[in-house]
């Protein structure tokens, strides 16, 4: 049967890859691409609809006309990654929703954290908060105790099994009666701390709230309250209320994650309240497409599965807006993981996607490293997102000169109207740059430029508008640069540029950056690589067959994932090791019930335990998953990330567990065959004649200057083995690499392994 990935990207194509069986040799599947535009409205209302249709138009043999309702019977499974939420939320064209929180907390999410990230700016602008109003309820619970009390576990409130208080608490505040500080029943929460609970909601009042809101047009809410991450019960009175009204969408903010802060939970929930609406009503209209059998159990209809921010995929009940802000590149990062990586010799991998606006990069050493607090359009969220830094500098970003500084971005020139080249009337960008590089051939790029959509890029144009910047900077100081040197050192600024996010990941982390392999992909990666590589001192490039769809393709390759986490606020000692390992082993049971329920044998499911541990007195945890020798030895593992990410280690603190968490991954294939590493030793390498070239063409290096007869060859022409040296250029349809003088790449079956001297 059929499989089909999709994935959907913040440019202007969408790309669907599938596998399908060779009619010819049962035994093997056979691979197709389609790559359209992500809206032609002219043609068709969504795209990744009709990326199917011409699938199976292709594999059945049969015309299937567009509008048609697609059956399904032929369709093992269809994965989606979409760029919906994320657009809705850097666009601000989310779903209108109200907040319910607390009452006396009602600015808390507009007042923030204080961070300041602009502090020197004159006019600064914060954006404007996801919520369109506010409702207090007057509830309130608070935490037994206080923060950093040195005998916080002698004076803590104790329970029984069946939770009852078997322990006042007798630290500083204890009025001498009850069994805290004050009035109020305790009770334990899932973190095992006690909770006191001041007052519980007036369901009547909130009902009245709840109505009005229904009547002004709200069908969205979040829903925040103090210290719900330990004690929910309030917010799942208050969500069940909303349902009964005829809300269609609650968050609540710990269902969603229940971690303590709560301003990034409390935001967290604004934002899946405003972006889960509208990935609804996109999904709907996808489904709309299909039969029936498409949104039934996989029993009988397709499994259709989508990519988490976190490189998991879910199935649809547990896909959401907030789990989907990252789900575009999200799966180019698995594309590129699981195709460089070896297990055996375990090179560490930098990935390197450059698009249009932006380059994103990751890191890859074996596991994927997750964040559990990220910030994209002004909105700080807490959910787990791959570790992807990304810079505004693309092949759209714009180049200028300024206060006697070469710039390459922040702004771009972004498809319309483009860059000089697009014939447009657009701005400077690198692609311009490239272009008059002789790293970009208009012979080899699609004619759809101009206001007729049939014009070649314009190399004149582009030649003048650096022209007049050459005459600028050369009448700014002394000496006299040439065209090209210029335009070389605008390049040179973007890849510096491009290589920040990659010290970060790397070298601020304590990680050599030279000991790393790059994986290069994106449409603009291949013009930049072989730079970014020798300017970090990494000297081997990965350059994957579908490098400019391996979003769709990282779709085709992913796990399934589930995974459960509760908060816990226990001391990591001797005495509580025994009770957080005991609720390891129930999350664990639970996890891998449900995996077994989604189809996969116990043999094909894997799971990783976690800690998320801090010293007492930070409030900087990190997520711990302990070495894989059966000891389960957290506190090692903890003293060792630690020292890795800051340097230094606080041994006479404490240890402090704030969250529990399981992570179920159900394998989706048996292995990838041979690691390209052990294929390109074991391969005949020939080199390759320059007369094999389609072409030749003026190109301009570093420190060489134009090569005027840089060999240009195609790589539907080469064959596995064939090996080429540098200075010289490969072209496929969707990109242009560039080898610099001393790079050496040879074709394996999959990739591009390109070394550097």
């Amino acid at each position: 049967m059929p499989e089909l990935s999709i994935a959907r990207s913040l440019s202007a194509h969408d790309h669907p890859y599938r596998s399908y069986p060779d009619p010819e040799n049962p035994e093997e599947r056979k691979e197709l691409v389609v790559k359209l535009l992500s809206q032609d409205i002219a043609n068709y209302n969504d795209a990744p609809t009709e990326g199917i249709r011409r699938v199976l138009e292709t594999v059945t043999g049969e015309k299937i006309p567009r509008g048609s309702t697609l059956e399904t019977e032929k369709i093992d499974y269809i994965r989606l990654s979409t760029t919906v939420a994320t657009n809705a939320l850097l666009e601000r064209k989310g779903h209108k929703h109200a907040l319910l929180i607390t009452r006396g907390f009602k600015d808390l999410l507009l007042i923030g954290n204080q961070s300041r990230p602009k502090i020197f700016d004159l006019n600064i602008r914060r954006p404007h908060p996801l919520y369109s109003t506010v409702v207090e309820v007057d509830e309130r619970v608070t935490l037994v105790g206080y923060t950093s009390d040195p005998q916080a576990e002698a004076h803590a409130v104790q329970f029984d099994q069946d939770g009852n208080v078997s322990k006042a608490y007798s630290g500083k505040g204890w009025d001498g009666e009850g069994n805290a500080e004050g009035p109020g029943d305790i009770v334990k929460g899932i973190s095992g701390e006690a909770v006191r609970i001041l007052k519980r909601p007036d369901i009547d009042a909130v009902k009245r709230d709840l109505q009005k809101l229904y009547d002004e047009g709200y069908r969205s809410l979040a829903i925040v309250f103090v210290h719900s991450y330990t004690f929910a019960d309030h917010e799942k009175v208050v969500g069940e209320l909303a349902r009964s009204i005829g809300f269609t969408h609650v968050s609540e903010s710990a269902q969603l994650l229940p971690m303590i802060k709560m301003v990034p939970r409390g935001v967290s929930s604004t934002a899946d309240a405003y972006l889960t609406p509208i990935l609804r009503e996109y999904l709907d209209g996808f489904f709309k497409g299909f039969d029936s059998k498409l949104q039934g159990s996989h029993v009988s209809g397709p499994r259709v599965e989508f990519m988490g921010s976190d490189g998991g995929l879910v199935d649809l009940n547990n896909f959401s807006g907030l789990k989907s802000i990252l789900s575009g590149p999200a799966g180019g990062v698995v594309g590129y993981a699981l195709t460089s990586w070896d297990a055996q010799k375990k090179h560490p991998i930098i990935g390197l996607d450059v698009g249009g606006t932006s380059t994103d990069v990751s890191r890859f050493d074996g596991r994927y490293e997750v964040v559990y607090e990220t910030t994209t359009a002004g909105v700080t969220i807490q959910s787990p997102q791959l570790d992807i830094n990304t810079v505004a500098a693309g092949g759209g970003s714009c180049l200028t000169f300024r206060n006697g500084l070469f710039l390459a971005g922040p702004e771009s020139a972004g498809a319309e109207p483009g860059p000089v080249c697009y014939r447009k009337g657009g701005p400077l960008a690198v692609t311009d740059a490239n272009l008059i590089l002789g790293r970009l051939i208009p012979d080899y790029f699609p004619k759809i430029f101009g206001k007729s959509e049939k014009e070649p890029l314009d190399v004149e144009a582009s030649r003048v508008a650096f022209e007049k910047v050459t005459a600028e900077i050369n009448a700014s100081h002394d000496g006299e640069l040439s065209v090209d040197e210029i335009v070389y050192g605008f390049v040179k600024v973007a890849n510096e540029t491009m290589c920040r996010p990659i010290r970060a990941l790397t070298e601020a982390r304590g990680h050599a950056t030279s000991k790393h392999i790059l994986a290069s992909f994106g449409g603009a990666g291949g013009q930049h690589a072989c730079e970014i590589a020798s300017l970090l001192g990494i000297k081997t490039i990965l350059i994957h067959r579908y490098s400019s769809i391996l979003s769709a393709y990282g779709l085709a390759l992913a796990d399934r994932v589930y995974e459960l986490q509760e908060p816990c606020s226990t001391f990591y000692n001797a005495n509580n090791k025994g009770s957080l390992i005991e609720r390891l082993d129930k999350m664990t049971s639970s996890v891998k019930t449900e995996l077994t329920r989604q189809g996969f044998q116990e043999n094909r499911v894997h799971v990783e335990r976690m800690l998320n541990m801090r010293f007492e007195g930070t409030d900087t945890a990190l997520m711990i998953l302990a070495e894989a020798d059966g000891k389960e030895d957290f506190e090692a593992a903890f003293y060792k990330a630690y020292k890795s990410e800051f340097g230094f280690v606080l041994d006479t603190k404490s240890i402090i567990v704030d969250d529990i968490k399981v992570r179920g991954i159900g394998k989706t294939f048996d292995s990838l065959g041979k690691s390209v590493y052990s294929e390109v030793a074991e391969l005949a390498i020939r080199d390759v004649d320059k007369t094999k070239a389609d072409t030749t063409y003026s190109v301009y290096f570093d420190r060489v200057g134009r090569v005027d007869d840089t060999p240009v060859f195609l790589l539907d022409n080469l064959t596995v083995g064939d090996s080429l040296d540098g200075p010289a250029m490969i072209i496929d349809q969707t990109q242009t690499i560039v080898l610099v003088p001393g790079a050496r790449a040879v074709l394996t079956s999959k990739h591009l392994y390109i070394t550097l001297k």
